[in-house]
């Protein structure tokens, strides 16, 4: 067991990063509320996705270290980089699609902001999702692929990519949501070796999470033009299951600590 003094010492230094990390989603918030005025803005969603990134990696190392932070979140990003990479050259896993000059930078044809996205959200899905070990896993696979029930209409009425051929929701073909389900689990299992258990039900990421669910659906269901509401109900309804399970879980499981 370790000595009290040991870990009444770092709660400071767990703090740091947490006040960092709500800082960060505050401003992630107002500037998703700008984007969703501003749909076309695309620096506007670039800069949703940077703060994404940096709160997400904060609330990981206020939940784990900061070195722990950095290697999950620098292994997810890889992931997620190989995974694009390899689909818009391959057409596996997600099919034939290909990206416009509307991201940038680009590293080899891939949005920088698309590898940040990956490894920002994965962090949060790993943080909601249920269960232990393959259970979680594969939960937060499915909890990630939920997101993008979001991102790609999204994306595609920003015109940051475009598909080879048309899709049964809302232009994206169902292909996709299997390659997002199979990087997704991958993502999930780099991040669960490198990061583990104490960073599920992490408060902060748990907000994050949330956060984004609320935005979307809200984006969706009554800001962006034109509205779309069953894109609001589709993405909104199993990333509403995932954060409401998970805050019920951390509730009667860990009492309401404080990460």
């Amino acid at each position: 067991m370790e000595d009290i003094r040991t870990i009444d010492a770092r709660r400071p230094v767990r703090r740091i990063p947490a006040v960092a990390g709500a800082a960060l989603l505050a401003a992630m918030t107002a500037a998703q509320v700008a984007s969703g005025l501003q749909p076309r803005s695309v620096a506007l969603v670039g800069l949703v996705v940077v703060l994404l990134a940096g709160c997400a990696v904060s609330f990981t190392a206020a939940a784990a270290s900061p070195s722990s932070a950095a290697a999950a979140f620098g292994a997810a990003a890889a992931v997620g980089f190989a995974a694009e990479w390899i689909g818009t050259r391959t057409g596996f896993p997600f099919g034939e699609y290909g990206y416009t000059g509307v991201l940038w930078p680009q590293v080899d044809g891939v949005p920088v902001v698309v590898a940040l996205a990956w490894a920002g959200m994965g962090l949060a899905a790993y943080a909601v999702a249920p269960g232990q070990g393959w259970v979680r896993i594969l939960s937060g696979a499915v909890a990630l692929t939920a997101w993008d029930l979001f991102l790609d209409p999204q994306m595609l009425r920003l015109g940051a990519w475009a598909w080879a051929g048309p899709g049964v929701y809302r232009g994206v073909p169902l292909s996709n949501f299997a390659g997002w389900l199979l990087v997704s689990a991958l993502l999930m299992a780099v991040i669960h070796a490198v990061a583990g258990r104490r960073v599920a039900g992490s408060a902060g990421l748990l907000c994050l999470y949330t956060v984004m669910t609320v935005m979307e659906t809200i984006g969706f269901a009554a800001v962006f033009e034109p509205r779309d509401p069953f894109v609001a109900i589709v993405g909104g309804v199993p990333m509403g299951v995932f954060a409401v399970l998970a805050w019920t879980c951390r509730r009667y499981r860990r009492g309401g600590a404080d990460d």
